[in-house]
């Protein structure tokens, strides 16, 4: 007698491709901290962009909600980097400046999940669901990237086809959506 699996995944986990997917904030006016901000929502991962969020950080005079959003943005551009262990304490700061930034804790479980800890990275990634976020279903994204390292392939479906539903214009959640094979029993 044969079992037969609901969802089944193909393939490796898109983290090990692409990396996980970095919910960045926006810093309004102009300055270093703009430069940070459109470096992190434009995609970038350079080091010259790390640098103009630390110059930021060290010479601007920021609000606090400006400086809790730059620590994200700089740790998302490390966190591109796979500098996990930098970004994580960027994500640490910023939520110690503003408790309430979900982005913090859905890139800090990114870093997470980045480094094979999906239980832990869940955790975050629940905890700014709960608080809110710009860009859920990025925290979907990765947050099903952790279920399927865990091996709960139906969770991990699920959350990818919530974040394609969330952002159709998104490849991501469909290219990872394609992997999968549902069978009914």
């Amino acid at each position: 007698m044969t079992r037969m699996i609901p969802y089944v995944a193909l393939g490796a986990a898109a983290f090990l491709v692409a990396g996980a997917a970095g919910a960045s904030t926006v810093v309004l006016g102009g300055g270093y901290a703009n430069e940070c901000s459109d470096a992190a929502l434009g995609g970038r991962s350079d080091d010259r962009a790390v640098v103009v969020c630390t110059t930021a950080l060290e010479l601007e005079t920021l609000s606090f909600r400006d400086r809790a959003r730059t620590y994200v943005n700089r740790g998302v551009l490390q966190m591109r980097q796979r500098q996990f262990e930098a970004a994580r304490a960027d994500f640490d700061q910023a939520s110690t400046i503003d408790p309430d930034l979900g982005e913090a804790y859905v890139n800090r479980g990114a870093t997470l999940v980045g480094e094979a800890r999906y239980q832990d990275g869940m955790a975050q990634i629940d905890k700014g669901l709960s608080l809110g976020v710009k860009d859920p279903e990025r925290a979907l994204f990765n947050r099903a990237l952790a279920h399927e390292g865990l091996g709960d392939l139906r969770a991990a479906y699920q959350d990818y086809a919530k974040a394609a539903e969330l952002n159709p214009e998104w490849a991501a959640p469909k290219t990872e959506l394609a992997r999968f094979t549902v069978k009914r029993p």
